[in-house]
């Protein structure tokens, strides 16, 4: 770490949180995030509510994540920004108000991958252990699901993605299925610790070598759940903590046969998880139990594991020391590569 401090700002808008943080080298100062209810009632996030959304809010936004972290913009040596992947009208607002600051300050403009940002997330000053490199990391959201091994802080190579639909996106549609308000994650796996994981059986679905799907899981909650209404029209109100219960249990097993499978091809033991599905309680007892197998495990602080700007920061941070700048030319990309 450099003797000097940098103060880096950060601005993080690829879906439909707006958030901008402030770090001094590593450390977080400020990590202020704006989250956009209009999309509730539509059961996922409209794209263009969001970006509207993303301009109403990320004045404010930066404004008190400058005050909050003492600092004036004077001080700033550098701007980070989600360059992708993401809703390409969300990424243009954070983007354009990237460079527009950088511009006015004089100042480097990085650009960040989103998904690497997630990884990186781990190794904020927090307090916590950090991965050795190299190491395994799952990235599971609403949008992604991922193994990377990760060789550098920007060297990463994606082993396993989804062939359809993302993680995150399982749990909804699957909570929409039952009632439940959008976003379902989290109402599932607080109902799911009342429930019976082993009252229901829902298949795992046949993905090659480390790639993963959803679809078909999916369906099949839907014929299932089609199926037991005909017969009783109560049966989902009756038995929604052990279809919470089960429904979890099974995508937590499709997450981690597939993760138990590259830890033995590539011999790497050290696993983390990152991305806003790693707030779950259930994949968070999974992965701590495989420390009895040997394994080093690592979990981000729930307050990173969502989208958020600290971890566009961190990510801007090694790059900044490597001096790996932008120019205002960059343009978002919607469907970025690892």
């Amino acid at each position: 770490m450099p003797q000097q401090f940098s103060y880096l700002l950060a601005i993080e808008s690829s879906c439909d949180d707006t958030s901008c943080a402030i770090l001094k080298n590593d450390q977080v100062l400020s990590n202020v995030t704006a989250s956009q209810k209009v999309h509730e009632q539509y059961g996922g996030v409209v794209p263009e509510l969001a970006s509207r959304a993303h301009q109403s809010n990320i004045i404010p936004v930066v404004d008190q994540a400058i005050k909050k972290a003492g600092i004036s913009k004077s001080q700033l040596s550098a701007i980070a920004y989600t360059q992708g992947p993401g809703l390409m009208g969300s990424l243009l607002v954070g983007s354009s108000f990237a460079k527009s600051l950088s511009l006015a300050l004089d100042i480097p403009l990085i650009a960040v991958h989103h998904m690497q940002a997630h990884i990186l997330a781990h190794f904020i000053d927090s307090g916590q252990e950090k991965p050795q490199f190299p190491f395994l990391a799952l990235t599971i959201s609403g949008g992604h699901t991922q193994i990377v091994k990760v060789n550098d802080y920007h060297d990463m190579q994606v082993i396993g993605s989804t062939m359809d639909d993302a993680v995150g996106e399982a749990f909804d549609k699957s909570g929409k299925l039952m009632g439940l308000d959008y976003p379902a994650g989290p109402m599932i796996d607080k109902l799911a610790r009342k429930g019976n994981a082993k009252a229901f059986k829902f298949p795992i679905p046949t993905a090659p070598d480390l790639d993963y799907s959803f679809s078909g899981f999916k369906t099949s909650v839907l014929y299932f759940l089609q199926k037991q209404t005909q017969k009783d029209p109560d049966f989902i109100k009756n038995n929604l903590e052990d279809l919470c219960a089960s429904i979890q249990y099974t995508i937590i097993e499709i997450l981690f046969q597939k993760l138990d499978k590259a830890v033995k091809q590539t011999g790497i033991k050290q696993v983390a998880i990152g991305g806003g599905v790693s707030a779950n309680s259930g994949i968070r007892e999974r992965l701590l139990a495989k420390r009895e197998k040997g394994w080093k495990v690592f979990m981000p602080p729930f307050e990173y594991t969502t989208d958020n700007a600290a971890m566009i920061g961190i990510s801007g941070y090694f790059k900044y020391l490597q001096k790996d700048f932008t120019d205002l030319s960059s343009t978002s990309s919607p469907r970025m590569s690892m």
